[in-house]
């Protein structure tokens, strides 16, 4: 057991850069004492804490062109246009089995990161301590405007990147000291500003939960800041970070297979690439 933190990105299917990446650190036996998840992370961090080894490959290479999996018609039918009664019911009961077992019997500590509605802010589910750390991982991945709110403990919960694109600063709160990021764009990407169009359409959607539609519309500023802040921390050698060296040009909801299978081979280089740097970093060679 590794005693430092895995914090992991989401960017839905741009996800499949952190599968590769953690599919590498599963092949080395590498176990982190804490990981959190946002959005596509927390579902990468499962089938990791998990130690399922190309389960999250195998998911979306093998169903990302299934309507019941991904599919705009899962908005109206499912609340979502990713379809999580399917992903957590029939796939991981039948097709692709998921290690239910392993996952909750793993020391490591997991926490999924979601944004409260009500809030606007972050909030954070155990493995352990939340009951339904499953359904806190589809609300941490429902994508505000094509997904339906997730009602968790009387409260309702969207896409945890709404809040929280990052959880490092959680994992230094938790203690740690030694952070490694796992990011799903390239060094000096920005978001551009919400448009007026957008701006709009968020303030209509959830007119009733003003602080979230406020977040919305401030999410590219805020993703910006914490980009720099982080570049800054990874300077001075207080934090590791692993990410795409070129643009991922891949969409969210990406259909095309084999633009997927290169992504994630592109997260396994990396990874195989910098483990040396990262071991050097966590004091292990």
């Amino acid at each position: 057991m590794i005693n430092a933190a895995l914090v992991l990105e989401g960017g839905a299917l741009r996800g499949m850069f952190t599968a590769g990446v953690l599919d590498v650190l599963l092949d080395q036996e590498m176990e982190f004492a804490y990981v959190n998840g946002v959005s596509a992370g927390s579902l990468n961090g499962i089938n990791y804490v998990s130690k399922q080894n190309g389960r999250s490959r195998d998911v979306n290479l093998n169903y990302v062109n299934d309507p019941r999996y991904l599919g705009v018609r899962n908005i109206v039918r499912n609340g979502g246009i990713f379809n999580f009664k399917f992903l957590f019911g029939e796939l991981s009961d039948e097709l692709l089995p998921f290690d239910a077992r392993t996952f909750f019997a793993s020391e490591q500590r997991f926490e999924v990161v979601a944004t409260n509605c009500h809030t606007g802010m972050a909030e954070y589910f155990e493995k352990g301590k939340e009951a339904e750390i499953m359904r806190a991982s589809a609300a941490s991945s429902s994508m505000p405007v094509v997904s339906s709110m997730i009602n968790l403990n009387g409260s309702f919960y969207l896409d945890g990147g709404i809040a929280e694109p990052v959880a490092y600063r959680r994992a230094m709160e938790q203690g740690y000291d030694k952070l490694v990021l796992v990011l799903t764009r390239q060094a000096g990407y920005e978001k551009p500003p919400t448009s007026k169009a957008m701006k709009l359409t968020y303030e209509r959607r959830y007119r009733r939960y003003p602080e979230l539609a406020k977040r919305l519309v401030a999410v590219p500023e805020h993703y910006n800041e914490m980009q720099k802040e982080i570049t800054a921390l990874e300077q001075a050698g207080k934090l590791f970070v692993i990410r795409p060296q070129k643009p991922v040009e891949i969409s969210r909801v990406e259909k095309d297979v084999e633009r997927l299978r290169r992504l994630y081979e592109e997260g396994r280089a990396q990874m195989e690439a910098r483990m040396e740097a990262m071991c050097g970093y966590l004091g292990l060679s």
